[in-house]
């Protein structure tokens, strides 16, 4: 399976030694609150991981762990939206490892893997149009917003890259 080493970061596949990490970071309402299906259950972590896994065999591509200095610090990865919009990119750090750029040198090194490496020609990323964060760093790495839509209320941004 993949790995990729940035400056500071090493990101692998996701995989069973994980879902602690994973448990903790999905269930953190300030880091999962605002995605697609909100926190998760410990049993729900386990599908998705499964779900990843399984992703990663059939597209060599899937959910990546984020580590700095063999810490867990989030993820990363490229994976289906489950509203057909097509692949899209996904990041999630904890809230303590914000503002020192890890989420965008792990976004943009995934999304680098994705389109250089694996071929695939249109990654998509949503976020809500309130989420700064997140907005800046799809901007940095160089995505471009292409759609708006609607969901439970919230103004969700489209964002693009072409390979």
């Amino acid at each position: 399976m993949a790995l990729i080493q940035t400056a500071r970061l090493r990101l692998e596949p996701v995989q069973g030694q994980d879902l602690d990490a994973l448990v903790a970071l999905k269930a953190d309402p300030l880091v999962y609150g605002q995605m697609l299906g909100g926190v998760r259950s410990a049993w729900q972590v386990l599908e998705e991981l499964a779900e990843d896994r399984a992703f990663w065999s059939a597209h060599r591509i899937g959910m990546f762990a984020i580590r700095e200095d063999g810490i867990f610090q989030g993820t990363t990865g490229i994976h289906d939206r489950p509203d057909g919009r097509g692949l899209a990119l996904r990041f999630a750090v904890w809230p303590e490892a914000r503002g020192r750029g890890l989420a965008r040198e792990a976004a943009s090194a995934a999304l680098r893997y994705a389109q250089d490496r694996i071929g695939v020609p249109r990654v998509i990323a949503v976020a809500r149009a309130e989420n700064f964060g997140s907005r800046m760093v799809l901007g940095s790495i160089g995505m471009r917003e292409c759609d708006v839509f609607l969901r439970d209320g919230h103004v969700m941004l489209v964002y693009e890259s072409l390979a």
